[in-house]
């Protein structure tokens, strides 16, 4: 538990100091001497620190899934304890037991002070040999793990499947009210569906192991296999399967927490830039729109004053003509420039110069 502990509040410290860290070196291995290092706020310190963080929190959660590993191979199982496999039939149980029982039975002992640890270990292989021999026994190890061992009254493998159902119940409603509540206070806004479908699909999968009288197919086709062709990693029981897949997607959540906020502004910038450029083409096909219209004008004018381009009076009251039209279009069309020319006229009635303030 307090292993667990500190692997959890390291996701919220160690990150942060490691790419502190590590933005440090690697400015002093990349960056010649003499030469200026980006400054923190700047863009090129902002954009290599997020690319460092995002490369910590992916390096962090796949040891945080090896330390979940190791922990689950530390803990051992039945039949590690009593050397066997996990297909192994009743007779060849029955034949390594009687010669571990020849190797570490407490008679065997002759010094006083070593019979109680040669006691412990010989009553742990005698409990793993009952639990292994009995078929309703087997079928609830391998699938609950050492919690089985708590339910006293169970005796038939339908009494450990309402037992199982019973204990991770809890969890399940628990967890999917939690996450649930996170979402709504605002603690998990990214990746919201996925985290939703993980957990459902860890639902499916732990009901799934612990109904079938058959080991998962990722277990038996893909896992052990691997781990039996190029390690000397030992094979994966169900129960211990569903243990690590618990610990994975609590720390998936967590890292899709951190990850969420440094891969989001990446996705806005993407995304405005999208906007600026659909924005600037707009633009650059209004001012192509306004050009046009304007030389559209300009030629309709033309062939309005076609006609007296011969006489020069005429084309001067025309000139003339439009421009007093403007002017008066601007003084009725414009508050501003309606109440200014109203105050003008006031101070001219009242007999104030033109270019004394008014009170």
């Amino acid at each position: 538990m307090s292993s667990n502990l500190l692997s959890f509040a390291g996701w919220y410290i160690l990150p942060n100091l490691a790419t502190g860290w590590i933005q440090s070196i690697y400015y002093g291995i990349a960056i010649r001497a003499g030469d200026p290092k980006p400054q923190p706020g700047s863009p090129k310190f902002i954009r290599d620190q997020r690319m460092i963080h995002i490369a910590v929190i992916l390096a962090y959660l796949l040891y945080t899934t090896y330390e979940a590993d190791w922990q689950i191979r530390r803990a051992g199982d039945f039949y590690q304890a009593l050397g066997v496999s996990p297909d192994v039939d009743d007779k060849a149980l029955q034949s390594r037991f009687r010669r571990l029982t020849v190797l570490h039975h407490p008679d065997k002992i002759a010094r006083a002070d070593e019979r109680p640890a040669a006691e412990a270990y010989f009553l742990h292989l005698k409990q793993a040999r009952d639990t292994l021999i009995d078929p309703a026994k087997r079928f609830a190890y391998d699938r609950l793990g050492p919690e089985m061992l708590e339910c006293k009254h169970c005796i038939t493998i339908r009494d450990y499947l309402d037992f199982g159902a019973k204990s991770i119940y809890p969890y399940y409603v628990g967890g999917g009210l939690f996450m649930i509540l996170l979402y709504f206070l605002g603690h998990a806004q990214w990746g919201p569906y996925w985290r939703f479908l993980a957990f459902a699909s860890l639902a499916v999968l732990e009901l799934h192991t612990i109904t079938r009288s058959t080991f998962p197919a990722i277990t038996e086709r893909l896992l052990n296999p691997v781990f039996a062709a190029v390690t000397v990693h030992p094979p994966y029981l169900p129960f211990q399967l569903l243990t690590l897949a618990r610990k994975v997607v609590v720390i998936l959540f967590i890292a899709l927490n951190q990850l969420g906020p440094l891969i989001q502004p990446r996705r806005n910038a993407i995304a405005q830039q999208g906007a600026d450029a659909a924005q600037q083409q707009q633009l650059n096909h209004l001012e192509l729109l306004a050009k046009a219209t304007d030389q559209e004008a300009t030629r309709l004018l033309g062939l309005d004053l076609a006609p007296f381009a011969a006489d020069e009076q005429a084309m001067n009251m025309v000139r003339g003509g439009l421009k007093e039209w403007l002017v008066q279009n601007t003084i009725r069309g414009d508050p501003e420039v309606r109440n200014a020319v109203g105050r003008v006229m006031e101070r001219r009635r009242a007999g104030v110069p033109a270019g004394a303030r008014g009170a």
